[in-house]
């Protein structure tokens, strides 16, 4: 019922579920079994919930590198950077999905549409996502609170939550590199039931889809 993204070792494995995919994800790791990838899930909105279903595989030599004068590193999944395009194309929510490294000492601007919703996530490093390093001018949480020191640097696991990003995003290091996803997308405005892996607008809608996978008429014949 939405669009469904993987990325496991640089490999991509991009789905919209729409009504005719059942699925389950069974990545290989390593030897020792391990493994490192993401996963990002985007609703469909309802005049799309029982879309045709697509499925691509994209192989990690087909996402474009851009590097900037300022000394970023960006992997462009989604979107386009410096008017370089992604491998994922035609989301209905418009998304952009960036994988971006940052050296120490360097800056990152990007400019994002002001209707979309943002957020960062840090794999790995550290960064400010606040350009005016005013930790008081947004929420932060964390383990013990009275361990924070003004002004608060974002570090690896940490997602950063864009209410009104305007028309740029701003990141900035120090002593330390960063690898952080920046991710937008177009919001729907609309009401969500959901319930394992089915995203509906209502109970009802819920109840009937489930009880059309139980019936076997879930998946439509095309």
């Amino acid at each position: 019922m939405g669009n469904q993204g993987h990325i496991f070792a640089g490999d991509i494995q991009w789905m919209t579920a729409g009504s005719g995919i059942i699925h389950q994800e069974m990545p290989k790791g390593n030897r020792k079994g391990q493994i490192f990838g993401f996963q990002l899930w985007a609703n469909l909105p309802a005049r799309s919930k029982m879309m045709d279903p697509r499925y691509r595989g994209i192989n990690h030599r087909e996402i474009p590198v851009v590097s900037t004068a300022d000394g970023a590193k960006i992997r462009v999944i989604c979107g386009q950077v410096n008017g370089i395009h992604g491998p994922v194309k035609d989301i209905v929510t418009d998304p952009e999905y960036l994988d971006v490294e940052l050296s120490a000492g360097k800056s990152f601007t990007h400019t994002v549409k002001p209707d979309h919703n943002v957020f960062a996530y840090v794999i790995e490093g550290e960064a400010y996502f606040d350009p005016a390093r005013n930790p008081f001018a947004h929420d932060t949480a964390g383990i013990n609170y009275f361990d924070m020191q003004p002004p608060c640097s974002c570090s690896d696991g940490c997602i950063v939550l864009y209410e009104k990003s305007g028309a740029h995003i701003v990141v900035t290091t120090d002593r330390h590199s960063v690898r952080f996803l920046l991710i937008s997308g177009k919001p729907l405005n609309e009401p969500i039931a959901w319930y394992g892996p089915i995203v509906m607008n209502t109970q009802e809608e819920l109840r009937i889809a489930f009880q059309e996978y139980r019936d076997g008429t879930f998946i439509r014949p095309r």
